[in-house]
């Protein structure tokens, strides 16, 4: 049995507090790099069976092969899964349920920051549709998994960004005029109001699954790719400063996912000032996440968009 440090009680939460993983399943998306990496590695190293759920698969093996060898008592299996297709989502969906009685975990990870206007193989825009719709579509595929496994949780990554973020449904694909900054804020807060209504929806239904959320803060990976040349160049000598490593900023997404203190509706975050870098604690979102007509509004679209109906 994996030992478990007294980090709570420091006020240090870390990879050492999270409890003895053995027999428990968890699908990480976009595990191939960063933060997704790094949340695979820990729960791997804890014991548990992690699916390493990638758009590319040759990056995909060699990431498996990483965390093989870092955490030999664990055990990596990798899925071929694209957010931005809701066929690749459901194939994917379909052989993890055709593989898994259960699951324990599912960690909704993967995102893009701030690329140039795409749209999705289904027509959404590229931000929206990879980083709040393709996890809506998986996670309502696999609920019924999840459901399978008390203490069973729904994982979701936002950001810091999210306080930008307004809905707009008379326009979701920004069809009038595309702004990275605003579209990313925009799919980081529909996370979060994701989040907020799925845990409705199971709490009424007295589920045994909890849905959880939380976000980095600043850390260095490779989500910040697509921005400019020069923006990068400026940016460096903040981010050397200011960002904490990838290993750092998925502990608010490992504690959200392992800390049996953890309750349904939760966000978690660096405990720094600011929340830009430190050990993860409990924080606030803000307040646009929390209108309970909107995260119902927002459901019901991303149903008709998705063709995805949940279980609950």
């Amino acid at each position: 049995m994996r030992t478990v440090s007294s980090g709570q009680t420091r006020g240090r939460w870390t990879v050492a507090d999270i409890p003895d993983q053995s027999g428990r399943t968890a699908v990480v998306t976009g595990a191939n790099t960063g933060l997704g990496f790094e949340t695979a590695l820990a729960l791997a190293g804890a014991g548990a069976t992690v699916v390493l759920a990638c758009r590319d698969v040759e990056k995909g093996r060699r990431a498996a092969a990483r965390i093989a060898e870092r955490a030999p008592g664990g055990t990596v299996r990798l899925q071929r899964l694209d957010l931005a297709s809701l066929a690749s989502v459901r194939q994917a969906a379909e052989e993890l349920r055709a593989s898994h009685d259960r699951l324990d975990l599912l960690i909704n990870n993967a995102g893009l920051m701030m690329p140039p206007y795409g749209r999705t193989a289904d027509g959404f825009e590229l931000q929206f549709g990879t980083n709040h719709l393709g996890h809506f579509a998986l996670t309502g595929l696999l609920l019924d998994r999840l459901l399978a496994a008390p203490g069973s949780r729904v994982v979701t990554v936002s950001s810091m960004g999210h306080r930008v973020g307004a809905m707009d449904f008379a326009d979701l694909q920004f069809e009038r005029g595309y702004r990275r900054l605003a579209a990313y804020g925009r799919s980081k807060l529909a996370n979060l109001l994701f989040t907020y209504e799925l845990q409705r929806r199971l709490g009424e239904r007295g589920a045994p699954t909890i849905a959880v959320a939380a976000h980095p803060g600043g850390s260095a990976t490779e989500l910040s790719r697509h921005q400019g040349g020069l923006v990068r160049v400026l940016a460096r000598p903040i981010e050397r400063t200011f960002a904490q490593t990838a290993a750092m900023g998925a502990l608010p997404t490992l504690r959200a996912a392992a800390d049996p203190c953890v309750r349904g509706g939760e966000y978690y975050g660096p405990g720094g000032l600011f929340e830009v870098r430190g050990y993860p604690r409990q924080v606030e979102s803000s307040r646009r996440s929390h209108d309970a007509a909107v995260q119902r509004r927002l459901w019901e679209e991303s149903e008709r968009l998705t063709g995805v109906m949940f279980p609950v």
